[in-house]
């Protein structure tokens, strides 16, 4: 990814969650995890920050990834100046954003059927579905199953945090 992706990515209006999770399900599958996000609109915050992080090439790698992917709105829950903090301490960074991946492509009829997921952090997420909802550590899934080239995306309200 480079500056004019991400430019571009800041350039487009976050649209409602009802219009995003319909687009979001519409993209081209050809585009791999990283460029199907930037495509997306809403997830500028975690283009900027796997930039930080060095994780971009990742990421465009050939996988399968799923990554369970917060939104912008999802980063402006963390308490102020939160993302900034992060987006100069590398290590806690790359640590919070592996949390948020898991090695292969796990879709949402398999995800509803485990209770744990190995994350590439090396610790493992909580899932369970609670009134019809599939929740990770203490995110919903929001939209399920955004194919890419290289994996999946789950779209989730919250930042997920790894223990320490």
């Amino acid at each position: 990814m480079n500056l004019t992706s991400l430019i571009l990515a800041a350039a487009v209006a976050a649209a409602p969650m009802t219009a995003f999770a319909g687009d979001m399900n519409k993209m081209d599958t050809k585009k791999d995890i990283v460029d199907t996000a930037v495509a997306a609109g809403s997830f500028k915050t975690l283009a900027t920050a796997l930039e930080a992080a060095g994780l971009v090439d990742t990421l465009k790698g050939p996988g399968p990834f799923t990554v369970f992917a917060p939104t912008d709105a999802a980063f402006a829950k963390l308490p102020a100046g939160t993302v900034e903090g992060l987006l100069k301490d590398k290590p806690k960074l790359t640590a919070i954003l592996t949390y948020h991946v898991v090695a292969g492509n796990v879709k949402a009829a398999d995800v509803v059927k485990l209770d744990s997921a190995k994350t590439v952090n090396g610790q493992s997420v909580a899932i369970k579905v609670v009134d019809g909802k599939v929740m990770v550590d203490n995110a919903t899934v929001t939209t399920a199953d955004v194919e890419a080239s290289n994996g999946v995306i789950h779209v989730i309200d919250t930042v997920l945090l790894p223990k320490e």
